[in-house]
């Protein structure tokens, strides 16, 4: 008994199923995109807007979020400083806000929370709602220092937050990290925040080899970092989970 013949090229084997059409109604488009940012974001700025490369920009979804702030589902307000005053948010997360400006046990002043993000999430503020703070170094390999290692928002990249604040940006793979402050007690946190995503599994081994433009050997921030755990090796500091 013959088989049935092949209905297409091999390439298209495997299961396949028809996707929704996709809503070409504008208005449609722009409430989902309007919750979209502040199910993102939770405070939608104009500055996360542009780094989202909405079409359009922050005209594009102002008049939504108006309108979604006039039925209630969204607050209008001066929710963090510097940002502007065309501020919308959920109140989940204005709520999270206030309870980070002022925790109840009183850890504001110990510097806050640190977290270890990839520096394309939205959580991260900077070079989106906010600017990176100015640090351009030497890469180290003869180039010069306008085109050496800068903080951005690239895929790989990390940064360590404390209290908000912008401490290490570690470069994709781990190789080179820049500092933000020279605070010893600052950069423990950090590189204890590093550390720990390690040892969770949350991030691989690291091997340290540059710290804001020198070997780390001989670089202030290798004390945090040793501290936390890495261990030397010829060509810098590692950790392994």
């Amino acid at each position: 008994m013959a088989l049935p013949s092949r209905g297409g090229p091999p390439t298209v084997a495997g299961r396949w199923s028809r996707l929704p059409d996709r809503d070409l109604d504008p208005t449609r488009r722009a409430a989902a995109l309007a919750d979209l940012l502040l199910e993102r974001h939770g405070v939608v700025t104009r500055g996360a807007v542009m780094a989202e490369q909405v079409t359009g920009g922050f005209a594009a979804v102002y008049p939504v979020l108006s309108a979604l702030e006039e039925r209630g589902a969204a607050r209008r307000g001066y929710f963090v400083e510097g940002l502007g005053a065309a501020q919308f948010a959920v109140p989940g997360a204005v709520d999270r806000i206030r309870a980070l400006a002022d925790p109840a046990d009183g850890s504001r002043g110990r510097g806050g929370p640190t977290v270890v993000l990839a520096a394309t999430d939205p959580a991260n503020p900077y070079g989106a709602a906010l600017p990176w703070p100015d640090r351009v170094v030497d890469s180290g390999d003869g180039a010069a220092p306008a085109t050496g290692h800068r903080a951005g928002r690239k895929a790989g990249a990390l940064v360590v937050l404390v209290g908000g604040d912008l401490v290490l940006y570690v470069e994709r793979g781990g190789r080179t990290i820049l500092s933000f402050t020279d605070d010893t007690d600052t950069l423990a946190a950090a590189g204890k925040a590093l550390a720990d995503a390690v040892h969770s599994g949350a991030l691989g081994a690291i091997s340290v080899e540059r710290a804001d433009g020198e070997a780390v050997h001989s670089s202030p921030l290798r004390d945090a970092l040793t501290a936390a755990g890495f261990r030397a090796t010829p060509r810098g500091l590692r950790l392994r989970g």
